[in-house]
């Protein structure tokens, strides 16, 4: 049940930004695109009392348990950058917006950028991580929370790993291709 609800969660989410954007810029209806973008945080809703549910009805904990736990770290770390993305790509391409700038592609500033995306991994990392605790003492019972615990692990260990990846741009920064520097680069990314 728990893992079709994640499914049906990710569904839903995409269906509400769809609708969300196209309410915004094809109806011209903003104020409706901003109340169904902001219906997107109660589906997270939905699934953690579905979880919580699960768990108090003596479900066994489980993998499915995690996983949620995992999910709704995901959107609380990147949904909101998710959104904002898509924001700017749908204001482009449907508002007449200018294109949006996209991320660096040299330098510190790309070492910044990549920072900053880890810091939703490491803020998915930490959310997964209470919710899971939380389930922990919920269950309140060590012999069937194993599963749970693990959880955890994968978590920080994909926290770490992203960590690394994100470190890598910093210690081996890439360099701006022969003869042009990073700033005309940047400047000619704003221009397009």
């Amino acid at each position: 049940m728990i893992v079709a609800l994640i499914a049906a969660c990710e569904i839903g989410f995409w269906v509400l930004l769809a609708a969300g954007l196209g309410a915004r810029y094809l109806l011209r209806m903003p104020r409706l695109g901003l109340g169904l973008l902001l219906c997107e945080p109660l589906l997270e809703v939905v699934l953690l009392v579905a979880t919580a549910l699960d768990l108090k009805n003596g479900a066994e904990p489980n993998w499915t348990h995690g996983l949620a736990a995992l999910y709704i770290g995901y959107t609380v770390g990147h949904g909101h950058r998710t959104v904002k993305w898509l924001d700017g790509h749908a204001a482009h391409r449907l508002g007449g917006a200018p294109k949006p700038i996209g991320p660096p592609r040299y330098g510190m500033a790309r070492a910044r950028h990549e920072g900053t995306v880890w810091l939703g991994t490491l803020t998915a990392a930490v959310v997964a991580t209470v919710l899971l605790q939380l389930a922990i003492w919920y269950v309140d019972d060590p012999s069937r929370v194993t599963s749970l615990e693990s959880w955890r692990y994968v978590a920080w260990r994909a926290a770490g790993i992203h960590g690394l990846i994100a470190l890598s741009y910093l210690i081996w920064p890439r360099k701006a291709p022969a003869g042009e520097a990073e700033g005309q680069i940047d400047k000619e990314r704003v221009r397009r």
